[in-house]
């Protein structure tokens, strides 16, 4: 009579028989691919993420105000309008993309990489003649959490950069993989988020020397914009 330890384990064999080696290589590959993707998503999301919150407009404006009048405790909050200002555009962006056909995204690449270009051109002009106004921006009146969502809801680079850069990315990635698309929509908002109240932070506690620190993000948007305006680029007209 055959031990049952040996019999169990042979019948085990039977049942799971091991991949062959081909099959592991694959997997492996896939799994590479997978792990390749989603930090090239994550990178893409931490660098627009950081581009948009440096450049000057009305909420970066609102926020240094904000901190100028009632210091960085009462002025940290409004970092976290975008989470609830940025509703509508995502929603208007990804309602009308998703109702477009297919050849109109390989468009929208184009556009979007000619809009970052834009950017990284009006950056580079911001920080060639950068100037920080302390005394117009004490004549702000207080804002609160829910002004700072209104200025940033009435702003229309979020529209924008959702319609023609963030929404084509996003349902790219969300069709690779469920994950790489909320890996990247993660990384751009905290990122954003940090960013923001790190502006806050840095103004509350170096003032005199944040004009020329945020001139210095500034330079760092425009290498960044005019890197993924080129990488846009190269999207479309690879895909056309």
């Amino acid at each position: 009579m055959p031990a049952r330890g040996g019999g169990g384990r042979r019948s085990l064999a039977k049942r799971h028989p091991p991949l062959p080696s081909c099959g592991r290589a694959a997997t492996i590959r896939s799994f590479r691919k997978a792990a390749a993707d989603l930090i090239s998503y994550v990178l893409l999301g931490i660098t627009l993420g950081f581009a948009a919150s440096v450049q000057p407009g009305p909420y970066q404006t609102f926020l240094i105000s904000r901190t100028l009048q009632d210091g960085w405790r009462r002025a940290l909050p409004a970092a976290f309008a975008p989470l609830l200002s940025d509703i509508a555009p995502v929603s208007l962006a990804l309602l009308v993309l998703t109702s477009l056909p297919a050849r109109m995204e390989n468009i929208l690449y184009l556009v979007g990489g000619l809009f970052l270009l834009f950017l990284a051109y009006g950056a580079f002009r911001s920080f060639r003649t950068y100037a920080f106004n302390q005394a117009a921006l004490l004549q702000s009146g207080r804002q609160n959490f829910l002004k700072a969502v209104a200025v940033n809801l009435l702003n229309p680079n979020p529209y924008l950069e959702w319609g023609l850069v963030m929404g084509p990315l996003l349902l790219k990635a969300w069709r690779e993989s469920m994950v790489t698309g909320i890996a990247m929509v993660s990384s751009f908002y905290a990122t954003m988020l940090l960013t923001c109240a790190g502006i806050i932070l840095l103004f509350a506690g170096i003032g005199r020397l944040f004009p020329k620190v945020n001139r210095i993000l500034l330079g760092v948007s425009v290498v960044a914009l005019a890197a993924f305006g080129c990488y846009q680029l190269w999207l479309g007209l690879s895909s056309l």
